[in-house]
């Protein structure tokens, strides 16, 4: 049984997020709250439009298409609540002031960027992260991963009744909404089933969508870590399973490895991640079962691994065994995921 779990609700949880469903919405499981950030297309517009700088109000206004006083007001209120946005004084003038980025905003730069690299390459065509498409695409995503169905469908496809069975902290009208969102935004697609209802698998764009999710987490952990979920042992499992079949392996790459994500202080578990076998350059096997001794892998902390899959290098990884391989497997990763690279945020 897969359960989505309870995690402590961020302060800001139901700021930026419009068309709520119930209060399980307001639940996000790590990278979710910044990921949902960008449901509201003023939210990405502003901070893209304070990039250049910082911007008296009636300035940002026109850059960002001159929407309502009271609209612009209120979604700056949301990024200033959460650290993104600051007030300064223009030219040390108490009476005029400017709006300006803050590091946390800079980092939220980097998962807007990752957003428009996953929609540019949308199964219909490329789309802005303005558009109702791309807010649609977006609120599909974060409805998917909030609920655990990524982790189900990440090991083989499911029908909508099977889901209901294996998720019990969701109702089916609400996992109907979800998986109807993910489909309706080619996050997943029908397959042929035995008869007991329509299976539907998940797509590579959605397989994709995990870069701009593992931009939020980092962002989470490095600038949100006290106000926003952890990462779990399952969200782990479920992001390792789903973006590992994203590598082109070289022709003649051959064994298994382990990617091993430690939990680290404050955690409730130890371990997470995945075993893979590749043979003359196809995985053959992707699991979330890990073995005691394993023949080669890769492993390190959460931020170990958010560092190296967001902007690629295993510096702070340990690894043992075939390295050829086990350096493939990153290095295919963070290039399937992230172009171009995107900037730090964990030292």
């Amino acid at each position: 049984m897969l359960d989505a779990g309870t995690h402590a609700q961020p302060r800001h949880a139901t700021r930026g997020v419009g068309d709520a469903e119930g209060a399980a919405d307001h639940q996000f499981r790590a990278g979710g709250y910044v990921l949902s950030l960008f449901s509201r297309a003023l939210h990405g517009l502003v901070l893209r439009a304070l990039s250049k700088g910082p911007m008296r109000l009636a300035d940002l206004r026109k850059e960002v298409g001159g929407p309502a006083q009271t609209t612009l007001r209120g979604n700056l209120d949301n990024l200033i609540a959460i650290g993104a946005l600051e007030k300064r004084q223009a030219n040390g003038r108490a009476s005029i002031i400017d709006i300006a980025l803050t590091p946390i905003g800079e980092d939220l730069l980097v998962v807007a960027d990752a957003i428009d690299a996953w929609l540019a390459r949308a199964p219909g065509g490329p789309i802005r992260i303005e558009s109702e498409t791309g807010k649609a695409a977006v609120k599909a995503l974060v409805g998917g991963w909030g609920s655990t169905m990524l982790r189900a469908l990440a090991a083989r496809p499911f029908s909508l009744t099977e889901l209901d069975n294996l998720i019990s902290a969701f109702s089916y009208p609400a996992l109907e909404r979800r998986l109807g969102a993910m489909r309706l935004t080619g996050c997943v697609a029908p397959v042929e089933g035995n008869g007991g209802g329509t299976p539907y698998a998940v797509t590579n764009w959605l397989r994709r969508g995990m870069a701009p999710l593992l931009a939020a987490v980092r962002c989470e952990r490095c600038r949100l870590a006290e106000e926003t979920a952890p990462l779990t042992r399952l969200d782990v499992e479920t992001i390792l399973l789903l973006i590992v079949p994203l590598v082109v392996f070289a022709a003649k790459a051959s064994g298994t490895s382990q990617l091993v994500v430690e939990g680290g202080d404050g955690s409730d578990w130890r371990s997470a991640g995945i075993r893979i076998a590749v043979r003359d350059g196809v995985l053959v096997n992707c699991a979330s079962r890990l073995e005691t001794n394993p023949e080669s892998g890769i492993r390190g902390s959460a931020p170990s691994w958010l560092n190296a899959l967001v902007e690629g290098g295993t510096g702070r990884l340990e690894i043992s065994g075939d390295r050829a391989l086990t350096l493939e497997v990153v290095d295919g990763l963070h290039r399937a995921l992230f172009i171009p690279k995107a900037s730090r945020c964990l030292p």
